[in-house]
């Protein structure tokens, strides 16, 4: 039977009147692979009498290993004990050195971990892979140097964690783990990359994931996980609408597989491309459902707050989030929105005090994506405190770094303050040109809300030829003439919605139509929109 079909293996393997220990082991991953966790352990149990009963003692206790990691993943903290204790105990009766002595290392190395003892941790993961290098067991290796990297890269050494990251990977890549570890490893070094905001290995190792699980079409275990990794990319790149339908994607299959984190994220997720599209309501709705998953939505429901007009939520909420935060790489993921918000709210500061905070973990880190933040919260705060010239050199190299991880968005919203120092300069036509760069990546992209606000700053027509409305009369006619509605229109221009009905009204005596429908035709007719 091929090793990649895991129905066909389950379907077989399952027909066995008396399964070897074996067996059940392969069993096991066979439903691992299907997305059965709960029967994964129920196998392995079967395994772990079957080893005992035959006197293959380390066999049994690399089962009770996985058992016990399984329950303590799942949060039942009592029967993980008891199946790690089971397991140790084993390991100890052999009174030799054996490779099950690494693997007994790493929930050690987790627990370090939850008490937020990152150095131990990585050093307690170092002694496993050492374990696993000894003794020539890849799958352990594997796992203990990614988890090293992981704890290294949450110390603040970030590059050497990397290359451990890197070194975890060349034993996925060459074939040499078993299938549940080479999907752990995979899905535990593209978190890491993410967390650390190293975008290009995310994206290499994302391609590599894919293609891995495209291989086994009846792989349902990674796979949401894949998807996530790979709908975030998707959102970076400005493919916003294949980003959405990803992440919805992903949300059916941890329905299936019962990922609360994973499905946390894909909900996060969700509601990031719904607010950067201006759909705020369904945005709040996603944000709101990965709280039930154990995900605190920040910074995405600030900004919403701050999109909405509510900037005094939003600014609470960020301070909150940031104040509670004192991992390093977390804070760095939350420091440009608080930049953002700071200045939208004039608390400038504060804005700067973020500002030379994100330098130091952008110069730490030596990743491209977070100094592309790092010089754009620069600029914007330089911009807000009256100094245009010091802002520019910072939004130019912000530019340049976002061309260069091809990223739209982040790149117009950049245009955006280039364009905004420029006319503070005296310089009108560079700041039309910025500002027409960034209109059109926004409309590309639907952002509706960043295209509205260009609109505010530089209306498309002239004046004359205005019919008498006033540049916010014809944000709203343009809005209105592709068919929002009074809330949406309202939420898009950050305006009530009493406010909207009476522009319209405005509206309609000035063009001399009945209604909003006539306003829309008259609107197309006089290239309004």
């Amino acid at each position: 039977m091929a090793l990649l079909a895991w129905r066909e293996t389950y379907d077989a393997l399952s027909a066995e009147q008396t399964p070897t220990g074996e067996q059940l082991e392969l069993l096991a991953t066979a439903a691992y692979m299907l997305g059965r966790e709960e029967e994964w352990a129920t196998v392995l149990e079967q395994a772990f009498q079957q080893h005992s009963e035959n006197g293959a003692q380390l066999r049994a206790a690399r089962c009770a290993f996985w058992i016990g990691m399984h329950f303590a993943l799942s949060g039942e903290i009592g029967r993980a004990s008891g199946w790690l204790g089971r397991a140790q105990r084993l390991v100890e009766r052999e009174e030799r050195e054996c490779v099950e002595q690494g693997y007994m290392l790493m929930p050690v190395a987790f627990q370090h971990e939850a008490m937020g003892d990152y150095d131990g941790a990585a050093a307690t993961a170092a002694t496993a892979a050492e374990f696993g290098a000894r003794f020539g067991d890849a799958d352990l290796f594997a796992l203990a140097v990614h988890v090293q990297g992981q704890m290294v890269c949450h110390c603040g050494r970030v590059a050497e964690g990397l290359r451990l990251l890197d070194e975890a990977m060349v034993t996925v890549t060459t074939g040499e783990l078993s299938p549940v570890v080479t999907g752990i490893v995979y899905c535990g070094v593209i978190l890491a990359c993410e967390e650390a905001f190293e975008l290009r290995r995310a994206r290499e190792w994302t391609a590599a994931l894919t293609q891995w699980c495209e291989q086994q079409p009846d792989l349902l275990a990674f796979t949401g996980r894949c998807i996530v990794h790979r709908a975030q990319l998707l959102q970076l790149q400005g493919a916003w609408p294949a980003a959405l339908e990803e992440a919805e994607r992903a949300g059916r299959r941890f329905e299936q597989s019962m990922n609360q984190a994973a499905a946390a994220k894909a909900c996060y997720l969700r509601g990031e491309v719904r607010r950067l599209r201006g759909d705020f309501a369904a945005a709040e709705d996603a944000y709101r459902a990965a709280i039930p998953l154990g995900l605190e939505p920040q910074p995405g429901l600030a900004l919403l707050r701050l999109a909405q007009g509510n900037e005094a939520a939003a600014e609470a909420a960020i301070r909150r989030a940031t104040a509670e935060t004192t991992d390093r790489l977390k804070r760095a993921a939350l420091l440009p929105a608080y930049v953002e918000i700071l200045v939208a709210t004039g608390n400038l500061d504060a804005a700067q005090s973020g500002c030379d905070e994100l330098d130091v973990i952008a110069a730490e880190c030596e990743s491209d994506l977070l100094q592309a933040q790092s010089a754009h919260a620069r600029g914007a705060v330089d911009l807000a405190l009256g100094d245009p010239e010091a802002a520019l050199p910072n939004l130019r190299r912000a530019q340049q770094a976002w061309q260069e991880l091809e990223a739209p968005y982040e790149a117009a919203r950049t245009h955006v303050l280039i364009g905004l120092a420029c006319l503070a300069l005296g310089d009108v036509d560079s700041s039309s040109l910025e500002l027409d760069a960034a209109r059109t990546a926004f409309e590309w992209l639907g952002a509706t809300p960043d295209a509205a606000r260009i609109d505010a700053l530089v209306p498309r027509d002239d004046p004359h030829d205005s019919h008498g409305l006033s540049p916010r009369e014809l944000e709203v006619l343009r809005l209105d003439a592709i068919g929002k509605s009074n809330r949406e229109i309202a939420e898009t221009l950050v305006i009530s919605e009493h406010t909207v009905a009476r522009h319209l009204q405005n509206i309609f005596t000035k063009l001399g139509v009945p209604s909003r429908t006539a306003a829309g035709a008259f609107a197309f007719a006089h290239d309004l929109v």
